[in-house]
């Protein structure tokens, strides 16, 4: 794997990887802005470190000593699209939208990726998030497919018998 070097931008940010249980907690407040589901510092934390134990990196854009934008994201083979950088979130922290935050973060993924010799970088947006999905269209971005799922708690197989 590539070590990560700090990237220092001419705006005064940088950028970093968050690798140690403070440097993740530092991005949690902006992290749940996007998944709020997560209130809990600690188990944020141990969240993100299981995700890296099976490649998940998380990095963060930080301007006069605040994280403004963080991102978190993999390397996968695919099938239909060969070495990929999967964005899992990314997320401006919302004082901090149309700044140019999120953007700085997003070409930042882009010049990993081809660090990391991708063929393509990909994401999922959730539905609702349309100044998202604004986003993501102005940086060239295509939609090409759908995501579908399901929780398993909520559907039953044909050979589950309700009793």
């Amino acid at each position: 794997m590539r070590k990560l070097a700090s990237v220092k931008r001419s705006t005064g940010t940088k950028i970093r990887r968050a690798t140690t249980g403070p440097e993740i907690l530092r991005v949690h407040p902006v992290m749940r802005e996007l998944r709020p589901h997560h209130s809990d510092e600690r188990a944020f934390v141990r969240q993100v470190q299981r995700q890296m134990r099976e490649g998940f990196r998380l990095v963060y854009l930080e301007s006069d000593g605040e994280i403004r934008a963080a991102a978190g994201y993999r390397i996968l083979e695919m099938l239909f699209s060969g070495r990929t950088l999967y964005v899992d979130d990314l997320v401006t922290r919302e004082s901090d939208r149309s700044k140019g935050f999120g953007g700085q973060l997003f070409d930042w993924l882009v010049e990993e990726a081809r660090r990391e010799e991708c063929k393509a970088l990909t994401l999922d947006s959730g539905v609702q998030r349309h100044d998202a999905h604004h986003f993501y269209l102005m940086k060239r971005m295509k939609i090409d497919s759908h995501h579908f799922s399901f929780k398993l708690e909520d559907v039953r197989t044909a050979d589950e018998r309700v009793l």
